[in-house]
């Protein structure tokens, strides 16, 4: 138990590793170490659950070095949560791509480790390098993936992704040296701290060295202006990887609330939440033009792109009313958002592969066999991710308009009612024109689909009406997630040793 904090990041790094050695082996070799890596990786994480439910933040320093010098590996409620969303999408998003996919991808489950290795470590880190670190893994593993056997239109938007992101990391970089060089650490308890003590003459230099950092999670989570690259790339990426890609976007929100609530929080003093305002305000206008990018979609992958936006929006507005029922709220969204937004990319994959030649282009009429099964599948995941009752989209979005502090009830209230109307036109749309018009003529050659593809989409599916089911203990969580992280002295008392904690011992 003394380890169990670093294992989501050694876990995937041992399962890729194993994977590239054993290549040549083939693709049952290669199936079954991904297996076995990511349901060890889910015991993990189970554990890890078991342990920070009751409060408990768990600090694993490498080396046995102090927080200060050496590198901190901290779960608490809300990284343990995100590990939970992120494993599970994994799950299902193998699943799909067992089915036949991976044989056409060099190095899939190999790149598929590294990138959960990416995101586990992104959520688990202590100081703001290692989340730059984390982020690289990440992020190259998410090149590898995308462009495997692309060409044309995949290849041009893989390498606007790859550009883009590229020019962010190197905005990260610079705004880490600045940090630094004002602060001297990079621990985000000791940042913390000191950022709460500064005199008023350096808090502006260091509210604009945060501001850059901000800028680069907002680009990562893609809030305007900086969202132009997403829907293009999402559309285009295969569809068990797009699946994977959906709790990307959630990984620059993570980020923003982590730094926002602990760098610049209560404690901050005079740099305590300078950046929710605006961020509310951006939030609201993504929430809108990505509505509008619903309705104006005329492929069905789009149409899912710009839902993965809309989710992304929806929370920049629960997080930046910085109020802890509103940011439980937004947890809880969070997860239905990225369970039901995965299971949407492989529905459109499936759709795309019964109607043949004519894809998933919506203004087309094709005939389309076995359409009842993934109409029953595309139904609830329509109303899921619309808000509509009884499933988890609509209790996310309720808990959050309740949570909407009475200045600002008019302005968000009618954005998110307006936006969530809009969805649901775009969706009844979609649905009606592939699932409800009258078969054409039109040559098709459409694709089998085998059952375990149809397995992942019910998993993910049911994971989110589970979600409903159980929505108390859930929302409970997720409150409580929210709560710890309002109050972060515990946690920065723990990092910084000051606090009774277990160490990992020397190597």
């Amino acid at each position: 138990m003394t380890h169990l904090p670093v294992l989501p990041i050694l876990v995937p790094l041992f399962a890729g590793a194993l994977a590239l050695l054993l290549e040549r082996r083939g693709i049952r070799t290669q199936r079954a170490i991904a297996a076995l890596g990511t349901v060890a990786l889910l015991g993990v994480v189970g554990l890890l659950l078991y342990r920070v439910s009751g409060g408990e933040v768990a600090v694993y320093l490498l080396g046995d070095w102090p927080a200060r010098l050496g590198i901190a590996v901290v779960a608490d409620r809300l990284s343990v949560l995100m590990l939970v969303a992120g494993n599970l999408l994994a799950v299902a998003c193998l699943l799909y791509a067992c089915a036949g996919w991976d044989k056409r991808a060099p190095h899939f489950h190999a790149l598929f480790q590294f990138q959960l290795m990416g995101l586990n470590g992104a959520f688990l880190t202590g100081d703001v390098f290692n989340l730059f670190v984390f982020f690289e893994v990440m992020l190259i593993a998410s090149y590898g993936l995308l462009l495997s056997g692309g060409r044309d239109e995949r290849m041009r938007a893989g390498l606007h992704y790859v550009a883009f992101n590229i020019a962010a990391s190197t905005l990260f970089l610079i705004a880490l040296g600045l940090i630094y060089g004002l602060l001297g650490t990079l621990n985000m308890a000791e940042l913390a701290l000191r950022i709460g003590q500064l005199p008023p003459d350096s808090a502006r230099l260091v509210q604009a060295a945060g501001g850059l950092l901000l800028v680069v999670f907002c680009a990562k989570a893609a809030l305007l202006p900086m969202y132009f690259w997403l829907p293009d790339t999402y559309t285009r990426a295969p569809a068990a990887v797009a699946a994977l890609f959906a709790i990307m976007t959630k990984v620059g929100l993570y980020a923003v609330l982590r730094v926002g609530t602990l760098l610049f929080g209560a404690q901050a003093g005079a740099l305590a939440g300078f950046a929710w305002d605006g961020l509310l305000y951006l939030g609201l206008a993504t929430l809108l033009l990505a509505a509008f990018g619903v309705l104006a979609a005329v492929r069905l992958r789009t149409l899912v792109a710009y839902l993965i936006l809309v989710s992304a929006a929806t929370l920049f507005i629960a997080f930046s009313l910085d109020s802890e029922k509103a940011i439980g709220a937004g947890l809880y969204y969070l997860v239905h958002s990225s369970l039901v937004g995965a299971a949407l990319f492989l529905i459109a994959d499936l759709v795309c592969r019964r109607r043949g030649a004519s894809g998933d282009r919506m203004d087309l009429i094709a005939p389309m066999p076995e359409k009842t099964a993934l109409g029953l599948l595309f139904l609830v995941a329509a109303v899921s991710v619309a808000g509509l009752p009884p499933l988890s989209g609509f209790l996310g979005k309720a808990s959050l308009m309740q949570a909407v502090p009475e200045g600002r009830v008019a302005l968000v209230w009618s954005v998110l009612l307006l936006s969530s109307l809009m969805v649901l036109v775009g969706l009844a749309r979609a649905g009606s024109r592939i699932f409800w018009r009258v078969d054409d003529v039109s040559e098709l050659a459409p694709a089998p689909i085998r059952r375990i593809e149809y397995g992942a989409v019910t998993v993910l599916l049911a994971l989110g009406v589970g979600m409903a089911v159980k929505a108390q203990p859930v929302m409970a969580y997720a409150q409580a997630a929210a709560r710890q992280l309002m109050a972060p002295v515990d946690a920065i008392d723990h990092i910084r040793g000051t606090a009774p904690q277990k160490r990992s011992p020397s190597p």
